[in-house]
């Protein structure tokens, strides 16, 4: 899933495509490097980001879906709104990316429901402008777990089917570091619910203050990109569905060179039997 913020404030490339052309032109480069969705937002969510009226996300949004659609690039839309997620399913979008789980808006699951596209529902506690806050777990992987396993719950309650179900354990949302080491390190255990796990880890924070210097600052958005392609290989070994990234080529390079060894490793057995 390659991302696409048509924002002027998202933490990574705020700003770089807001203008449509400039839009359409890195999804249309981002499909071709191997991105098999692309994920139009246009509101940002990163920690402490203040929220905009939901005109203004539409606005932002419906061009560059629209110029998008016309050229057939698949799209999701990245919205906790269902308004907003209504005007981009009409528009040609074909899934709807929830960082809210559902939460945010009431109205977002019979919407889902009736539209019948796949819905990814995300672990999240609270708004991004006071997120960190609510950064407080006993077990983050058992109650990740639980929280996203009531999500589906509601969704099913709603209309929504089990097949069009993903979801996301909210990497960055709502979590330290150390709760997002623990989630990558036990995916399995989200991957265990039977539906497809999205992983969200492109230039996190968690990976800059893994990365910083000995002074404690840490590693800059752009300088994070080697440490996103080792989680996206390690999200793939523990059985990911999908990873939502920035740099499309690198992560697809990263994912085709790990592919390569299990089909060697794959070969190599079935030559073993053989003899």
């Amino acid at each position: 899933m390659g991302v696409l913020n048509v924002t002027p404030d998202s933490f990574s490339d705020g700003g770089r495509y807001t203008d449509i052309d400039a839009a359409v032109a890195h999804a249309i480069q981002m499909c071709q490097e191997g991105a098999d969705l692309i994920d139009v937002g246009g509101e940002s969510t990163r920690p402490g980001a203040d929220r905009v009226e939901a005109e203004v996300e539409i606005q932002r949004v419906l061009p560059v879906i629209r110029e998008l659609a016309a050229v057939g690039i698949p799209m999701s839309i990245d919205t906790t709104r269902a308004a907003v997620a209504e005007a981009a399913l009409q528009a040609g979008v074909t899934v709807v990316n929830d960082v809210s789980g559902g939460l945010a808006d009431p109205a977002m699951a019979k919407l889902v429901a009736e539209a019948g596209c796949p819905w990814i529902l995300m672990h999240w506690r609270g708004h991004s402008k006071y997120m960190r806050e609510l950064a407080i777990y006993t077990d983050v992987v058992a109650e990740v777990r639980q929280e996203l396993s009531a999500r589906v719950d509601a969704a099913l309650a709603a209309g929504v089917s089990t097949d069009k179900i993903v979801l996301d354990p909210g990497l960055g949302f709502a979590k330290r570091p150390e709760h997002d080491w623990r989630l990558l390190a036990h995916l399995d255990s989200l991957v265990a619910l039977g539906f497809p796990v999205l992983i969200g880890a492109s230039r996190k924070s968690f990976l800059g203050a893994l990365l910083a210097d000995p002074d404690g600052s840490p590693r800059p958005v752009a300088e994070r990109e080697a440490a996103t392609l080792a989680v996206t290989v390690a999200a793939c070994q523990a059985g990911a569905w999908g990873v939502r990234v920035h740099n499309v080529r690198d992560n697809v390079d990263a994912i085709r060179a790990w592919r390569a060894v299990g089909e060697a490793r794959a070969a190599a057995g079935g030559m073993e039997e053989g003899r």
